[in-house]
């Protein structure tokens, strides 16, 4: 073979190549999904190593499930939604947003009392939150975001919200709350069992047994504007699988094996 030869060769080569490529990236599908801000590290493992593995691409709106759900009804591009609660999803549904027989509560959660990792107070029961030692209780905004809401739930459960009502620091989601409390910027803070599995910077004062506490689903659908379907649901199976199960368990989460 010539030079001129191995230089067509090679032409074509590089062609069929850049082909391939294409079709590759063509083929691959994006898949949004709108999460709550809780599942944030969880979520972006499951997603890399599904990346890697599919070649298609899956983005992440994290935020208050509260502000999802209104972006959602306002028309955000969104394939999935994976919601902090079954209230948010439900108003969804009752919007025709989601494809009904797609949802299912994938995960549970609980809640925890934490305290700066230096902090000198001990709180060996939820009532200690209403000594004076307290003046300001980091909760994600009791009145609308999930976390919040759950507190306050459990709060008014053991009567103890009328107290503690005109100290509380409300915060845009869980993570700011969880932000609040480690910044020393207030004395406690009611979070996910699973945000302060992550912080190195707070304390676990007391653990709110899931039988005392509310019950906390996290409900996973597909929605109907969904510009990616098949991708969407390819993803979704994905995350209702058993290695994503493992992932979430990891990381604190309840798994939900046979999703309610």
């Amino acid at each position: 073979m010539n030079s001129r030869q191995q230089h067509q060769t090679i032409r074509r080569c590089l062609q069929i190549g850049g082909l391939a490529i294409l079709a590759l990236q063509l083929s691959a599908a994006e898949v949004v999904v709108f999460a709550a801000a809780s599942l944030s590290e969880s979520l972006q493992e499951i997603g890399a190593a599904y990346e890697k593995r599919t070649g298609d691409r899956i983005r992440f709106n994290f935020g208050a499930s509260s502000l999802l759900s209104r972006q959602i009804e306002e028309g955000a591009g969104a394939d999935l939604f994976f919601s902090a609660d079954e209230a948010k999803m439900d108003a969804l549904d009752r919007k025709g947003l989601v494809v009904r027989n797609t949802r299912a509560n994938r995960l549970g959660n609980s809640l925890v009392i934490v305290v700066g990792h230096d902090s000198p107070l001990r709180l060996t029961a939820a009532g200690d939150l209403a000594s004076p030692q307290i003046h300001r209780l980091a909760l994600a905004e009791p009145s609308t975001v999930p976390a919040g809401i759950y507190a306050r739930e459990y709060l008014v459960s053991l009567k103890l919200w009328d107290q503690l009502a005109d100290r509380v620091v409300p915060t845009e989601n869980v993570r700011a709350a969880l932000a609040a409390v480690e910044s020393g910027n207030v004395d406690a803070g009611i979070v996910y069992k699973t945000d302060a599995a992550i912080s190195k910077k707070v304390v676990v004062a007391f653990e709110v047994s899931p039988s005392e506490g509310p019950q906390i689903r996290y409900p996973l659908a597909l929605l109907k504007d969904s510009r990616n379907a098949l991708g969407a649901r390819a993803f979704l199976e994905e995350l209702n699988g058993k290695a994503a199960g493992a992932v979430f368990r990891r990381f604190g989460f309840l798994v939900l094996e046979r999703p309610e």
